[in-house]
């Protein structure tokens, strides 16, 4: 994998979180892709468990976001994204993240981390 790779992979999830069904997960993901959606979250395992965490996560392929990345690392097969992800019109939710992903030699993530940031975090305002 190289820089390009990883791009491409990268808008093809964006594609993919905006094309109805889980159908184009297949093109993403192999059939025992690990997906952690947090560092402290239970990992997801499998393609048919990542396509329904998918379809209760998002609100619908319709859904109004933009998203920006940056591959910010590649290491023969593990890439670091840095990805930016504004939900609404006006803004009503922001993230930061860093996605962690192990991909397959067939080009397929096999291990996807995420490590999601908010300007909020929940318990923030508790915070001493």
């Amino acid at each position: 994998m190289d820089a390009n790779d990883v791009a491409q992979w990268v808008a093809g999830y964006e594609r993919a979180w905006r094309t109805p069904g889980t159908e184009a997960l297949t093109e993403l993901f192999t059939p025992d892709a690990v997906y952690s959606p947090g560092p402290y979250e239970e990992p997801v395992v499998g393609r048919s468990a990542i396509g329904v965490m998918w379809e209760r996560e998002r609100s619908g392929p319709d859904e109004d976001f933009a998203m920006t990345s940056e591959v910010v690392a590649v290491d023969e097969d593990t890439a670091v994204v840095r990805v930016e992800v504004q939900y609404g019109h006006p803004t009503m939710e922001e993230f930061r993240d860093l996605w962690i992903i192990g991909f397959g030699a067939d080009g397929r993530c096999q291990a996807f981390e995420e490590w999601p940031f908010a300007p909020h975090p929940p318990g923030a305002e508790h915070a001493t």
